[in-house]
């Protein structure tokens, strides 16, 4: 890659729209779904994002056709960690949240009760119908039965399928062969008494043979697909990389990324603001005996702890992500809740005993504001998929092939991205997620466009986007240390900086000059207001995390190969 870059910056200031989160065909904040995606800009330069004017914001007209390079489609919104009163930890009935998700703008959800020896006995069979029903009364929303899948051997992870006729059948399956926590619990407590801990690393075996397992289910027809994403990779340290390196080889149509930033993003304001004092996304650990050694603390840095919001292997520039990335491994990041129990929500956990009947029972309204660490989904954190429909199948299609953008606060209301050669490659271009090529020597374009917030988020307030990140480094091929987790030539090429009171769509372009080798490129914006010196984000201070006053967003990758 070139170090000889070229920039352009354009800032477009459209008419700020009234009350332009509020959508006309229903009661609710306006759902991002309703914006129209394009995956880029078209030949003439019009595009249309999320929020991209009154004209097309509430009409039901198709998605407007484009260029070849960008297809069609849209975005939706949603949430693939959410837990139910099916979680031991859980307190929510499968309606409550649905209804909550789709009061806060999401257009689809993925319920991801915790597995284990109750779950699997229990929880499963109850939950199912739970679902169906959520779906009957909320249309709108497309609803997920999935799980938060004990990786044996590592942390957790969100493991989901489309409805279909054995999608609850190879879910129970799964969960009974390859939860940790059932092969951890010894047979006399109803597991099967395989492995020492569930994160101990003699799991790691069977967290590969699962996830190729859901391969083959979908490989036989019995489900269309089946996605993994590692949740809170970084939180206590036992997610190594050569075991996200190998779930990856071993399913890499099902193993497909991590949350970039966890949920319970409440969890860090200050007992003198309300709130639980605590760490943001509940990042408080220390290494313990399964946590991958390289991830120990120093002076500079801290793993266990997040950044703006977001885990350490995703925030760091040149870090864990960017190692994926540096070999060209498709890895995705995505934003979640992890919603269990609601920041000054009134319920608390129902009388239920999980542990011999697999649910806490309905929760129990107090009356009173409860101090929690967590938001509702959609309330905070939201990851926006590029779909060609809002089907089931589509949208996990979207969210395989890295059409994702992870969003905190409601920072921007869309983004476009086109990567394209302006020599005699790819002249047409990808998007986010993409791949493209361009001849050795040629230039390569890339135009980001952001449509900026048009409304207030929910803590009332707009929020305003001060920089976008252009981040790039090269494609160097496999590690030979798969333990490896920096990618030391990964920087951030560029910041654009937006002009104080810009509204509408601000549009930045950047140009590679006379591209040598492969290389990928990534996007991050923020409110700039926590910023290191350098402009990255700053580790989370446990007990005073306000999660509002500091924005992120962060888009997939794209990559460029040289032919």
């Amino acid at each position: 890659m070139s170090h000889d870059h070229h920039d352009h910056t354009h800032e477009h200031h459209h008419e700020e729209v009234e009350g332009g989160w509020r959508d006309e065909r229903d009661d609710r904040p306006l759902s991002v779904a309703r914006r129209r995606f394009l995956a880029g800009l078209g030949a003439a330069g019009v595009a249309t994002t999320l929020g991209a004017g009154p004209a097309h914001a509430h009409d039901d007209r198709p998605p407007v056709p484009v260029n070849p390079w960008g297809g069609r489609g849209r975005w939706f919104a949603g949430d693939h960690h959410i837990h139910t009163k099916y979680s031991s930890d859980g307190q929510y009935e499968v309606a409550q949240q649905v209804a909550k998700a789709r009061e806060h703008g999401l257009d689809w959800v993925v319920i991801t009760d915790h597995g284990g020896v109750a779950h699997e006995k229990f929880s499963v069979g109850q939950v199912a119908p739970d679902v169906e029903q959520a779906r009957e009364a909320h249309r709108d929303v497309l609803v997920y039965q999935g799980l938060e899948w004990n990786i044996p051997g590592a942390e957790h992870a969100t493991v989901f399928l489309p409805p279909g006729g054995s999608a609850v059948d190879v879910l129970r399956a799964f969960e009974a062969a390859y939860d940790g926590g059932v092969l951890s619990t010894p047979v006399a407590s109803g597991g099967k008494g395989l492995i020492a801990r569930a994160t101990s690393a003699d799991g790691e075996p069977y967290a590969l043979a699962a996830l190729r397992f859901l391969e083959a289910q979908v490989l036989a027809g019995r489900t269309e697909i089946a996605l993994m994403f590692a949740n809170h990779p970084a939180r206590r340290g036992v997610d190594s990389p050569h075991e996200l390196r190998g779930w990856r080889d071993a399913a890499p149509g099902v193993a497909v990324g991590m949350e970039g930033a966890p949920g319970h993003q409440a969890a860090g304001i200050r007992t003198a603001d309300g709130g639980r004092g605590g760490a943001r996304g509940y990042y408080d650990g220390a290494p313990n005996q399964d946590s991958f050694p390289g991830f120990a603390p120093n002076a500079a840095e801290n793993p266990y702890r997040t950044y703006g919001g977001f885990d350490w292997m995703t925030a760091k520039v040149g870090g864990l992500w960017d190692s994926l990335l540096a070999e060209g491994r498709p890895w995705w990041v995505t934003a979640t809740s992890d919603a269990h129990q609601v920041h000054l929500d009134t319920h608390k956990p129902g009388p239920g005993d999980h542990n011999t009947t697999g649910s806490r029972g309905a929760p129990v309204d107090t009356g009173t504001p409860q101090v929690y660490g967590d938001y509702w989904p959609g309330f905070y954190s939201s990851t926006l998929v590029g779909a060609d429909s809002k089907s089931y199948v589509d949208v996990m299609r979207g969210m395989q092939g890295g059409r994702v953008v992870a969003v905190h606060g409601r920072i921007v209301n869309g983004l476009n991205l086109r990567v394209r050669s302006l020599g005699e490659g790819d002249n047409r271009g990808v998007t986010i997620g993409g791949r493209t090529f361009v001849r050795r020597g040629d230039d390569v374009e890339v135009v980001v466009e952001v449509d900026l917030a048009r409304g207030p988020n929910f803590s009332g307030v707009v929020p305003r986007l001060a920089k976008v990140d252009l981040i790039a480094g090269p494609v160097t091929g496999p590690v030979v240390d798969r333990d490896a987790f920096s990618a030391p030539a990964t920087k951030v090429v560029k910041t654009f900086e937006v002009a104080r009171g810009a509204r509408g769509t601000v549009k930045f372009t950047h140009t590679f000059r006379g591209v040598e080798g492969a290389f990928y490129l990534r996007v991050r914006g923020s409110d700039g207001k926590r910023l290191t010196s350098d402009g990255n984000p700053v580790m989370d201070v446990v007990g005073d995390a306000d999660p509002w006053s500091d924005l992120w967003f962060y888009a997939n990758p794209v990559f460029v190969d040289v032919i």
